[in-house]
This record gives structure tokens, sequence and C-alpha cells, in this order.
């Protein structure tokens, strides 16, 4: 006689599927006794998965320094399950090395090297973190305690159905499902969570387009996709290859097709970096709708102190625009609070850090900056009164589209104009003396984390769940998200030693059937390039009905999940993404909610929010976390109620 244990699935193990099992541990006192059955499916390591897991370039770095992740739910964190603090990556590194933290397999040499040299300002390496995540995945599982049997299957989860519970012991409510494994396993399960976290698409059809085209001529052609999952050994030295798109992907392309094949950056005498290279390069041609890379990660600090909670994006703020419209509009009612809190911070920044640089002082210009909104005549009357140099007038617009109305004469204005670009950005974002633009980047991560739990998303209108999925959040990772400091100016050396050129904002690539080449070719600009490579630099845009994914695949064809739809004003348009409601149940597509399916993670209808955060910062992955956890536990428990205590074995 055993006791019956209900059963939860997690189809992906990494670190959002980690982060919600913490969460399950530190909520289950009070909401949910006696034992639990866990499955963890996931091909790679449990707790870094696929995107972190070891098994990629060393050289290949976060975007984040290393005092900014952690995967603990702190104190600032609000949500209804209980703060559980704990080391993030710098304090579990200096744990690892002075033995504190003794939970962690024998690290490799290099590993171990990264642990010495690790400092707050570091920029790991995504092996290292993978180490970290999946350091506190085993934590998790610990904490769940005894009574909590938690298997984790290095397999793939290819089909969930729904079934009838054979066992008598088991009450009629009861939902159970079956999930099927690549390997041919079967697991019965109560709840099922989809916490795949980024996963791959189908090709679109233009890129699959392209992609035969190359195949048909004998070039090459990479779809959108994760950059380390790309076998571009087919690009020889010295080839010439189009790319299109600058950011992220971008920077880990340059890592693999340069460093990766043996060429170094070295450091002169006067701080200039210089390649050297190893005779097996390629040479790039790259442009993006923008033209420019992603701004720099910021290495000054504040000189006016900390910036405050939003002053306008505020809790009462939106309640008010809530209670007086049906519906809002992101673009005309919430962007214009998002921009003033931008501003208002930019400008203390200035007032407070440089007040040789403006006119006045901070509290007259705060009391008439507080009364003006910001797409107001007055309040830039204001700021031009206030400060003399146009140049450190903060235009949000100019930011986000730098080459907006520019017309080039020739290739070398384009590529003259992207280097004075990319060099004025780093003396923005790493000269001590411009500490305004952390003060812009800090009040744009508050707002971006207070966005989904101020905004129901069932009260925007469609036209702006297009702009908060699409413009809003690619102009917050091209402002907050960028590489290191230093990846910028390795694409200053590589363009120095000819092996780099910028093709300028507008980019657009056709296939040329009478010469079997590409050609790319930019709108601002009379430049004009072929070549018999194409790499579409950037990440594959999220797709249930085109996932690559088998579980999601089959979600979709068995007509269980859809996708989000959005009327806007010239028809219907899918986002792509799965169609969830707030507390991250599967909808099917009459609207109803599937019992016991859960899903979370970037390619959902939800707000999408990353798997880890900065500490102090009331993360919107660890409310997410939290949430879903508190909620699984609580279906459990209603569920499971009257269950007997013991089953035949």
């Amino acid at each position: 006689m055993l006791p019956y244990a209900p059963t939860i699935v997690f189809i992906g193990g990494g670190p959002r599927a980690a982060g919600i099992l913490e969460r399950l541990a530190a909520n289950r006192p009070g909401l949910f006794e006696g034992p639990l059955s866990i499955h963890v499916v996931e091909p790679h390591a449990p707790g870094s998965g696929r995107i972190w897991r070891y098994d990629q370039s060393p050289g290949l770095l976060l975007n984040s320094m290393s005092t900014d992740i952690t995967m603990f739910t702190d104190d600032s964190v609000a949500c209804d399950g209980p703060a559980i603090d704990g080391p993030g990556l710098t304090t579990w590194a200096s744990g690892v090395l002075d033995g504190s933290i003794r939970d962690v397999p024998p690290l490799e040499g290099h590993l171990l090297d990264q642990l010495r040299t690790l400092t707050p300002a570091s920029f790991p390496s995504r092996q290292l973190q993978g180490k970290y995540l999946e350091w506190f995945f085993r934590r998790a599982v610990a904490a769940l305690g005894p009574d909590v049997a938690v298997t984790v299957h290095r397999d793939t989860a290819t089909a969930v159905e729904r079934c009838s519970p054979e066992d008598p012991a088991l009450p009629d409510v009861t939902t159970r499902h079956l999930v099927r494994l690549a390997s041919g396993g079967v697991l019965e399960t109560d709840l099922v969570v989809y916490s795949l976290g980024h996963t791959d698409s189908r090709a679109e059809p233009e890129s699959a387009r392209l992609g035969e085209f190359a195949a048909r001529h004998g070039g090459f052609h990479a779809a959108p996709s994760y950059t380390t999952d790309v076998d571009y050994s087919a690009i020889g030295p010295g080839q010439d290859v189009l790319v299109s798109g600058m950011g992220l992907a971008f920077v880990d392309l340059l890592v693999l097709l340069f460093e990766g094949r043996g060429g170094r950056f070295e450091e002169g005498p006067d701080g200039r970096l210089d390649y050297v290279p190893s005779g097996a390069e390629p040479r790039l041609w790259a442009g993006s709708r923008r033209g420019v890379p992603y701004h720099s990660k910021i290495s000054s600090t504040l000189r006016g102190g900390p910036v405050g909670a939003p002053r306008y994006f505020t809790a009462d703020a939106v309640e008010a625009l809530l209670t007086a419209h049906g519906e809002l509009d992101f673009r005309t009612q919430l962007w214009p609070l998002i921009a003033k809190d931008a501003g208002y911070a930019y400008y203390r920044e200035l007032f407070t850090g440089y007040p040789g640089r403006v006119n006045g002082g901070w509290d007259e210009f705060s009391a008439h900056f507080d009364a003006l909104d910001w797409y107001s005549r007055e309040r830039e009357d204001l700021v031009a009164a206030a400060i003399p140099d146009a140049t450190l007038r903060l235009d949000l617009e100019a930011l986000d589209q730098p080459f907006s109305g520019c017309a080039f004469a020739d290739h070398a204005d384009v590529e003259r104009s992207v280097v004075r670009y990319i060099e004025r950005d780093l003396h923005l974002r790493t000269s001590p003396d411009h500490s305004e633009t952390l003060a812009l980047f800090t009040a744009l991560l508050k707002v971006y984390m207070e966005l989904g739990r101020l905004v129901p998303q069932d009260r925007l209108n469609s036209r702006s769940l297009q702009a908060v999925h699409g413009w809003w959040h690619g102009f917050f990772s091209f402002v907050d998200s960028g590489p290191p400091p230093h990846r910028l100016r390795e694409m200053l050396a590589l363009h120095r030693a000819g092996y780099l050129h910028f093709l300028g904002p507008g980019m657009w690539v056709r296939p040329d059937e009478a010469s079997g080449r590409f050609v790319a070719g930019s709108f601002q600009s009379p430049v004009l390039i072929d070549a018999a490579a194409y790499i579409e630099a950037r990440l594959p845009s999220p797709s249930v009905a085109r996932s690559a994914n088998p579980a999601l695949a089959d979600l979709h064809d068995a007509g269980r999940g859809t996708e989000q739809l959005l009327l806007t004003s010239d028809g219907l348009h899918s986002t792509g993404k799965l169609l969830v409601s707030g507390s991250h149940e599967v909808l099917a597509p009459d609207g109803g909610p599937h019992v016991g399916l859960y899903a979370i993670g970037p390619w959902t209808s939800g707000w999408g929010a990353g798997a880890f955060a900065r500490p102090g910062t009331n993360a919107a992955p660890f409310r997410e976390n939290d949430a879903l956890a508190r909620r699984i536990l609580a279906e459990l428990s209603d569920t499971h109620r009257s269950v007997p205590l013991q089953r035949k074995a």
C-alpha cells in the first residue's frame, strides 16, 4: 500500500522551470500537504537547459554584469509567497572558490579561472552562468523536501494527451494527461507545465524561399535561429557574407566567426583595440532597420543618487486610465507616461550630477516638468532653456531611430556615420562624465518590470498589444539589453581591419536568379553589394503553428492550443504566441481553459519576462513564478482533497 502522490510534469527544465520549482518549495507549507511527484523532461542539463548549456563556445558571454544576475525571489518581489534570498552569481562564485558553497561538481580549469577573476562588473560566460543555474536547480529540488520525488528525464516531450484515470482510488473529477516522450516512454500526470523557454520555429515562407535559392545556386543561407546552433563551416576564409540584423545574435556571430576561428584582439599602447587575424576569417557586410548595433552596456555610476520608483507610470495613474476608458492605447495613453519617467530620471541626473551643464536648479525645473505633458511644446521649451547643449537633450525618437531622415551620399559616408555613432555611444556609456545614460537605462528597466503588473493585457486594444510585444520590447532591448562595451570596440577593430563593413539603415536583401547571388542595399544610400552567403542574424519570430518543438507543434496541430489573434484596422493578425490566460492556463481556440495545462515563457501571450533578473528590482519573472506555483498548489489541493491516502500497490 503506497500513498497517492499527485503528479506534475514540466516540459522543459531550464531556468524557468527551476524558478517555479523553487517557488513550489517556498509555497507548499499551508497550501499543499502530503507527497508530490514531479517529472522534468529536458534533453539538456536541468537548470541550464538549451540556451545556457555548457556545450557552447566559451567566448559567448551574457549581456548582463555578474552583479545583475540572481535566481532568487528576494524581499523586493511583490508576491504572495515568502521571499527567500540567496546568492546571485557574484556571491555564488565567491562561495564556490572559498568552499562555503559545496554542492557544485568539480569545474574545468577555464571556469575556475573565470571564478578567480570575476568581479561584480564582469560579463560572465554563458558556460559559467549555466553552472550557476544547474546549482540553483539542485538547490530548488532539495528544498522541496523528502516527500516530493523529482525525476529528471533527459528526453524530449513529443505530445500531451488527455486521458481518463484508471486508478479507482482517484476521484471522478480528476483530469489526467499522458505526456509522450521521444524515447517511447509515457508519463501520466495531473498537471502539465510547458516551460520551454526560447524555442525554434520552422523558417517563415520568405526565409524558406531564400534557403531554397541558396541551395539551388551552391550558396549559403542561415535563417533566423540561435547563433550557436548554426553550422557556419561552409563559409570559407575571405568569403563575402551579407548579414541582416545587428543585435545580440550579430554579436554572437562575430565571436564565432572571428575569435572562434583563431583570431584575437590586442590593445595597443594608445588604448586602441586591434584585430590580429588567423587567416580563416570571412568578410561581413552588415546592416539592419536601424543600421547600428544595440547600445553598449553602461560602466558609469550615478552622481545624483539612485533612480526611484516610476513617478508618472504608477499604479494610481494606470488605475485612473482603466477607470476612465474601456480599452487603453499604449502609444497615446501609456507611452507618454513612460517617456516622462525616462525624462525625469535623465534630467534629474543631469541637474544633480552635472550642475555646470544646466541653467537653474533641479527643484525649479522639476516643479515645471511635473506639470507638463511629455509631448508638449511647453516641455520642449522648458528643456531648451535649461539645457544649453542640444546634444544633451533627451530625444527618445532620435534614440530609437538614429538615422531617421538621413540620406547618405555613398558607402564611405554610411561607414563613417556608423563608426561615429558607435564611438559616441561608447563615450556616453563608458565615460564617467555621462551617467545620465545610466539614469535613463534604470528608469526604462523599472517601467519594463512594472508594465505587466500594472496593465492587464485584456484591457489593451489590439494595436497596443502589437506595440507592446513589437515596438516597445524592441526599443527597450535596443537601449537596455545591448552587449558589453568591449564588443562594440571589437566591432570597430574588425571594421578597421577590413573584415566588417556597414551597410547602414533600411537594409534590404533579395535573391538574384541571373547571378545566383544575394544582393543587398539600403533604402537610405546607393550602397549595393552581392554575395553568395546570407545570414539572418536574429532570433526566430515566435510561432506555435510553425514551432520546431514537437510538444508545442502537437499542442497546436491537435487543436488544443491556438495562437493569439489580434483584430486591427487592416484585419486579423496572429502574434505567433500561444494563447494563455492571465493565470498561464493554456486556452483552447474557443477561449476556454484546458484543465491541468499551463504554459509560461517568451513564446506565450503573457508578458514574456526573462527567467532571471537583477536582485532588488521586484522582477517580473519572479512574480510570475510565484503566482503560477501557488495556482498549481491550490489546484492540486482542491482536486485531491478527497483522494484516499492509500491505493493498491
